[in-house]
């Protein structure tokens, strides 16, 4: 045989492997290239552009040195910091708990805590709400009312966010072989010595990313706070609402954007080292094997402790919630089927958000379910510095304003052939921009874990690469393939920030219909915001159960 061919035919396979990952990256690139990266980059360049098309770049430290814009740049930052501090210390027990206790019901109380987490935003702040609010629970038992309070807000935070500390780091903790601990005990060192020189650090990396995690998504906040703080509270993300939606000042929009941008840039370079550090410093053993009853007085008190934390902060406002939306019966979610009963609010039934809400957030999940997919199989092919910063990309929507986004479709998409601002297209594509991370995040683990040989077997005996995808990819990850199908139709379900600027009057999905409900006043009002919110929630909860008796590891983050 020729040695030049021998040779020439490993660079051959080289050549043919990087043409298929940048087939596969061709759709999600453009993708987030029209829908994401034009949106922001119209609306930014208009906000520090003037009439002449020069720009005005002095209008940074201009917006940047107004005290107001300062107040709102340090409340953001700091109440980030207190709800990442405050969810740790409450989560971290719980943690513990699900990663080393074995107890009945640990399933489904592993699916109820992370219930709150891919429910929308809005209908968090409405449950704080019913349990916090006028005529709230707090209210009718004592006549407190901590509504329009920061801590309300970073109540609503720890409830949001509880699951991103217990998955993420009891994920972690529960593959930790527990001998390691105790062969430290036998050496002499306490129980705490042991956990302080053996286990923590061990953890650091997990505790890092889920505080990263926690932060990016409290510093970028925005229907809770819009719910919750009233006039007197605003984040980055509501103040780029009211610059836009209520003043028409996108020059400071366009900074304030620029100024979370950068931040929310910063927390994933973090957060992206911490998981690589994770994923290559640690050696775990299987999950099911770490896991026993409790033993003593000590380790059953603590599980009853974050027991009655879970079910304090986590089930009471939710309860709350369903019981104040049946205050005088079914009256509420009657009036939800007539288009009077809200003052005007609507041009159609209330009740119509449901299966526009139903049918929108499937669209987006077979788009995000495409695009997503196709950046994952790509990312699956480890590279270079190129597609690690393509996987940087996709999770910019997670922390990108999403404010931003939805203004920026109104200003940018509207000239063919991308004039879209009548089209019901419109929603879901919003919509599928923050699916996309979570399909990515859930299908790359499970297709890194495919055995190459598999691949490159069935090339040899001739199966083209949609073929190979087909019979070789597809059968090995067609459970998270559904796991992010849920996922994805359950943030798109309530993706909020985007659609409340792009959702027409006749067609409003469920949280712009509860926002729009709760802005007006009059107990009818907010009884159907509350009924509204109580549907959005039921459906988000039987989606996760329905994930969780499905999902194929139960190791892992997520």
């Amino acid at each position: 045989m020729d040695p030049v061919v021998v040779l020439a035919r490993p660079e051959v396979a080289a050549l043919r492997r990087g043409a298929l990952r940048a087939g596969l990256m061709v759709l999600p690139v453009a993708f987030f290239g029209v829908f994401f990266a034009y949106p922001v980059v119209a609306i930014v360049g208009r906000g520090l552009t003037a009439d002449d098309g020069a720009w005005r770049l002095g209008r940074l430290g201009d917006v940047l040195g107004r005290p107001d814009v300062l107040d709102v740049l340090w409340f953001t930052t700091w109440q980030a910091l207190a709800s990442t501090a405050l969810t740790l210390l409450i989560a971290l027990p719980g943690a513990y708990v699900f990663a080393r206790f074995d107890f009945p019901g640990k399933a489904l109380l592993r699916a109820v805590v992370t219930v709150p987490f891919v429910l929308p935003t809005v209908v968090v702040g409405t449950a704080f709400l019913a349990l916090l609010g006028r005529g709230g629970l707090l209210d009718e038992l004592w006549g407190v009312r901590l509504d329009t309070t920061v801590w309300a807000i970073l109540l609503a935070h720890v409830f949001f966010n509880y699951a991103v500390v217990v998955r993420t780091v009891g994920g972690l903790w529960s593959q930790l072989d527990p001998r390691q601990e105790e062969a430290a005990r036998v050496l002499g060192a306490s129980r705490f010595g042991a956990w302080r020189r053996v286990t923590l650090p061990a953890l650091g990396p997990a505790v890092a990313a889920a505080s990263l995690m926690v932060f990016l998504f409290t510093y970028t906040s925005f229907g809770i706070v819009q719910i919750l703080g009233g006039p007197a509270y605003r984040t980055l993300e509501a103040e780029v609402y009211r610059q836009t939606a209520q003043l028409l000042d996108l020059p400071t929009a366009a900074v304030l954007t620029l100024v979370q941008f950068a931040a929310v840039g910063a927390i994933l370079v973090l957060h992206a080292r911490t998981v690589r550090k994770r994923e290559t410093a640690l050696r775990l053993v299987d999950a099911g094997s770490t896991a026993r009853r409790p033993r003593g007085a000590g380790q059953w008190a603590l599980l009853g402790g974050v027991l009655l934390s879970a079910v304090l902060l986590l089930l009471l406002p939710l309860t709350v919630l369903v019981r104040r939306s049946f205050d005088g019966g079914l009256g509420y979610y009657r009036a939800l089927q007539d288009v009077s009963a809200s003052g005007g609010t609507f041009l159609v039934p209330p009740l119509e958000a449901v299966g526009n809400s139903l049918e929108y957030a499937a669209v987006a999940t077979g788009i995000a379910l495409l695009v997503g997919g196709l950046a994952a199989a790509a990312l699956a092919r480890r590279a270079g510095r190129f597609v690690r910063g393509f996987d940087a990309l996709l999770m910019l929507p997670l922390g990108v304003s999403a404010v931003t986004v939805g203004f920026g479709f109104l200003i940018a998409l509207d000239e063919p052939p991308l004039d879209l601002r009548s089209s019901w297209i419109l929603v879901p594509l919003a919509q599928a921009l923050v699916g996309v991370p979570f399909v990515v995040r859930t299908m790359l683990p499970v297709l890194r874990a495919v055995d190459v040989r598999l691949r490159e077997a069935a090339a040899v005996l001739g199966a083209s690469p949609w073929r190979v995808w087909r019979e070789v990819d597809l059968p090995l990850v067609g459970r998270a393939l559904a796991v992010a199908a849920g996922f994805a139709f359950a943030v798109s379900l309530g993706e909020f920030g985007a659609t409340v600027f792009i959702a027409r009057p006749d067609n409003p999905t469920l949280p712009v219909a509860v926002a729009r409900l709760l802005g007006r006043p009059g107990d009818l009002n907010y009884g159907q915001a509350m009924a509204l919110s109580t549907i959005l929630m039921v459906v988000c909860a039987v989606a996760l159960l329905l994930l969780e008796r499905i999902r194929a590891d139960r190791a892992g983050e997520w």
